[in-house]
């Protein structure tokens, strides 16, 4: 090594050494990558704390590119930012000592093939038990079955088939920065369902989309982003704590390994995937959390799963590029960020698809990216840029986060640009989705209004609109996160709900252009309606019928 500047460190004489590929540095071999190569010289992006190292230590090559190590030890785990399980590592992490408590055991093997068969790559040909939830695959690479290992209990690294000359074992390792291939994309759009109303109604993302959710201190996105994880229904959850608080990864494991999975009786960590990578950890080691996170959803995925990543935040991921361009002297763009930002952004929410696998499975990534600009400001580059590649956007308000309005989306800001898409062959979820986003957008346009002249200076008709307004804000956007009957909504609820208010809200309209007074209607007992949501289902439309009895006394 001839320089160390933090993370980065600038090594000669690695003959033969390529782009991207791991460097072993100092006599604890600490972890780093090639990120450029010229005159001789590498510079090495580190992955660990460079205290300690210094001019004319030793650095070898690794042989290949950074890469994760994937198996059966995945599911209810949690990992750093390249994949090392920290389970059973001590409340400090040694990088010369690494925790493999949870990826060096016996894992019990079933054959799905036969010796001799021919099998094609993607391919099925055993299953592993104990890994989680779910029925976890071992994947052809392709070719005929020359061995292949009777039902057992196997070490983690023991080969458990020949297919095509080439060893495949329970494990393997993949390059985090190449995307794993597959046989087609598919363009067809089906919905994620999330259980939250404001998402499924108004803001829908598909399987196989993208989203982003930025917003300010305090607006709320952990919150949300845990509620997702949770509640939404993906086969396999993939959670990166890119750079955040370590009491908010705690929450989110903790929480995570005592919730009751509804699909299938265990616990829901079982088929969630932990990247702990806290803001107390090495800085450049978020860089490549997420390529991490997107490779551990490809490989389920390849298996015919849907995998959601719930990256938090790609703001913190971004920053570590900025600190390492500094350091290395890139030519800066926008506020410090190298030029390269939007082409990096594009790069990883491109991995997300629904697609037809090698095996002619159908299986989905959908990347789910928070973004923190600093005050809140939506026009700074991460988010800018962002905007550009998602499909879905779920911007955050901060007068909503204050106002104790959970989720606290601003339905003004947000979009989604698969809405269309996804409700084309339900005519009734297009209609309610239209009348409840006009009447919304209406109500905001009519309290800039009542703000100037006065609520009780409008027309009866619009009166109506401020009441619309605040009809689908309290009784159908806001939901409890708390509530057992609240927190997660299915979209039959979500449905019911939003249809009761609209009845009630259309005769609300009847009654005014009949004549009646708008103070008439507006005085009426609407709590009723409001708390339906934390009603059971069978209770909703006898309270919609309730208020609409009560209001048609009014003619």
């Amino acid at each position: 090594m001839t320089r160390v500047n933090g993370p980065l460190v600038e090594v000669e004489d690695l003959a033969g050494a390529a782009m991207f590929e791991l460097v072993l540095l100092g006599p604890h071999k600490l972890l780093g990558e090639i990120v450029t190569l010229g005159g001789g010289r590498a510079t090495v992006q580190a992955y660990e704390y460079t205290g300690g190292l210094a001019p004319g230590d030793p650095a070898e090559r690794g042989g290949a590119p950074v890469s994760a190590l994937l198996g059966p030890h995945l599911l209810g785990g949690v990992f750093d930012g390249l994949l090392r399980p920290l389970t059973g590592a001590g409340p400090w992490l040694d990088p010369a000592v690494p925790a493999l408590a949870s990826v060096a055991r016996s894992w019990r093997f079933t054959p799905l093939v036969e010796q001799g068969r021919k099998a094609a790559p993607g391919t099925a040909i055993g299953r592993v038990e104990g890994a989680g939830s779910l029925a976890y695959l071992v994947l052809s690479p392709g070719g005929e079955v020359s061995a292949i290992r009777q039902t057992g209990r196997y070490p983690h690294d023991a080969a458990v088939a020949v297919v095509g000359g080439t060893e495949v074992r329970l494990t393997r390792r993949q390059p985090v920065r190449r995307a794993l291939p597959y046989a087609s994309r598919l363009d067809e759009t089906v919905p994620l369902v999330t259980g939250q109303r404001v998402i499924d109604l108004l803001l829908p993302v598909c399987l196989g989309g993208s989203a982003a959710v930025p917003g300010g201190f305090g607006t709320g996105k952990t919150v949300l982003l845990q509620q997702i994880a949770k509640w939404c229904d993906a086969d396999v959850v993939v959670y990166i704590g890119c750079g955040e608080r370590g009491n908010e990864m705690a929450d989110v494991v903790a929480e995570l390994a005592e919730l009751p999975d509804p699909r299938t009786g265990g616990r829901l960590s079982d088929r969630t995937v932990v990247i702990a990578n806290t803001s107390n950890m090495p800085m450049m080691a978020r860089e490549t959390s997420i390529y991490t996170g997107v490779t551990v959803a490809e490989h389920f995925r390849d298996m015919g799963y849907a995998a959601v990543v719930i990256a938090d935040s790609t703001s913190r991921w971004a920053e570590a590029r900025r600190e390492f361009a500094s350091r290395s002297g890139t030519l800066p763009a926008e506020e410090g960020y190298p030029a390269d930002l939007a082409s990096a952004l594009a790069a990883f929410y491109e991995r997300a698809g629904r697609v037809v696998t090698l095996g002619g499975a159908t299986g989905s990534v959908t990347i789910i990216g928070a973004v923190s600009p600093p005050g809140g400001d939506l026009t700074e580059p991460v988010t800018a840029h962002t905007e550009r590649f998602v499909r879905t956007l779920w911007a955050l308000d901060r007068d909503l986060a204050y106002a104790r309005h959970y989720p606290a989306i601003s339905w003004r800001e947000s979009f989604s640009r698969d809405a269309d898409a996804l409700t084309r062959g339900a005519p009734e979820n297009a209609a309610r989705r239209a009348r409840v986003g006009g009447l919304l957008a209406e109500a905001d346009r009519l309290t800039a209004l009542a703000e100037l002249v006065g609520a009780g200076a409008l027309p009866a008709r619009e009166r109506i609109g401020l009441l619309a307004g605040r009809l689908l804000r309290e009784g159908f956007l806001r939901q409890s996160s708390l509530s057992t009957l609240d927190a997660y909504c299915r979209p039959e609820r979500t449905a019911l709900i939003a249809d009761a208010i609209l009845a009630i809200l259309a005769l609300c309209q009847d009654l005014v252009e009949y004549g009646v007074p708008a103070a008439a209607v507006e005085d009426r007992d609407f709590s009723s309606i409001l708390r339906a949501k934390e009603a059971p289902e069978e209770e909703i439309t006898a309270r919609r019928d309730t208020v609409l009895n009560e209001l048609e006394t009014l003619r």
